[in-house]
């Protein structure tokens, strides 16, 4: 019963939906039907004629994109290389200043090699020339010739000095009291042992009062001293144009009141200290300190003698001579008079 029923039931829903149509109508729309027909028949018709031309507009469609892509990819290594060149052009022309910079300094070097080097060539031919001068006649030998005569001149001018101040040794041990050491200071060195007292036109030359001045010194041996450094200052004096060496302390002659001056004062006197001799010079300033110890303060009497004592330490070296010692002022002065008056100093 169902089964006959189900079909029943369908056949009622197509009678449903089924149109009815008047007779009168049935032309129109037999009419419409054969033209949605042939609509239709057209419709696939150009559906298939343009699913290949789709298909194909389709895969070039994908062609463009995929070769779109590979495009931006190139235009991407293509940036990045133009900003390497860049980069590297940059790079070049840091280069280039450098390598500028350094062609201006090598050709810089390179015109003053040329000047040195004739420079150089004026210097070898004038050596050359000075050669060939020194082996003629009037070269070496004329100088040595000359020289050998200033030094005779030197010898005869020195001993008219030793004439004037005589230097004589005394049999006997030495009564010079030194110093270890200069007071206030280091630089001077012990004394060498001496076998006897040098005395200048018979005057002995002592430190003692120098270094122990008291109420019960004498007075005459003060006086002794100061006549005695006036005379080895006024011989200094002359040495030393004799030899043609300009001494590091010059001296202001006065007998037994005799100065000497000091550029680099080794003791900074006090303004109550100062003498009235002491002056300023237009260029540099100097001190001067008293060879005597008449009113004078002990510490600046002793310096002045060590300052005349390095005068004739000066002349000594520049004759190839060492001092005998730091306080060894006699003995120093006649070492050197003995030295230039000796044969050998002729071929020195």
């Amino acid at each position: 019963m169902e089964r006959e029923t189900a079909p029943s039931s369908s056949r009622g829903d197509r009678e449903e939906d089924a149109k009815v149509i008047e007779w009168e109508e049935f032309d129109d729309e037999l009419t419409r039907l054969w033209s949605l027909s042939s609509a239709l028949k057209l419709a696939t018709e150009k559906k298939l004629t343009l699913q290949p031309k789709l298909e194909s507009l389709i895969q070039v469609s994908a062609e463009s994109l995929r070769r779109t892509n590979e495009l931006e990819e190139m235009r991407q290594r293509l940036e990045a290389k133009k900003l390497m060149v860049e980069n590297t052009s940059v790079a070049c022309k840091v280069t280039e200043q450098d390598l500028k910079k350094k062609e201006d300094v090598l050709s810089a070097e390179v015109r003053s090699l040329l000047v040195g080097g004739t420079t150089l060539s004026i210097a070898k031919t004038k050596l050359q020339e000075s050669n060939c001068q020194l082996e003629g006649e009037s070269g070496y030998a004329h100088l040595k010739t000359v020289t050998n005569k200033l030094r005779k001149r030197q010898q005869y001018m020195i001993s008219q000095v030793s004439f004037i101040y005589p230097l004589k040794i005394e049999a006997g041990p030495s009564q010079d009291q030194e110093l270890e050491s200069f007071p206030g200071g280091s630089r001077l060195g012990t004394k060498p042992v001496s076998q006897g007292s040098v005395k200048i036109l018979g005057l002995p030359f002592s430190m003692a009062p120098f270094t122990k001045m008291s109420f019960f010194t004498d007075k005459k041996e003060v006086q002794k001293s100061a006549t005695a450094l006036g005379y080895v200052a006024h011989a200094v004096s002359l040495l030393a144009p004799y030899l043609g060496v300009p001494i590091r302390y010059p001296l202001r002659l006065g007998g037994s009141k005799t100065y000497i001056r000091d550029y680099a004062p080794y003791i900074e006197p006090s303004a109550s200290d100062m003498p009235p001799v002491s002056t300023l010079s237009e260029n540099a300033k100097f001190v001067e300190f008293p060879l005597f110890l008449d009113g004078q303060d002990t510490n600046r009497a002793a310096y002045a003698v060590f300052l005349l004592n390095k005068n004739i330490e000066q002349l000594l070296n520049f004759v190839g001579e060492s001092s005998l010692g730091p306080r060894q002022v006699l003995a120093n002065l006649k070492e050197l008079i003995r030295i230039i008056q000796s044969p050998d100093y002729i071929d020195y």
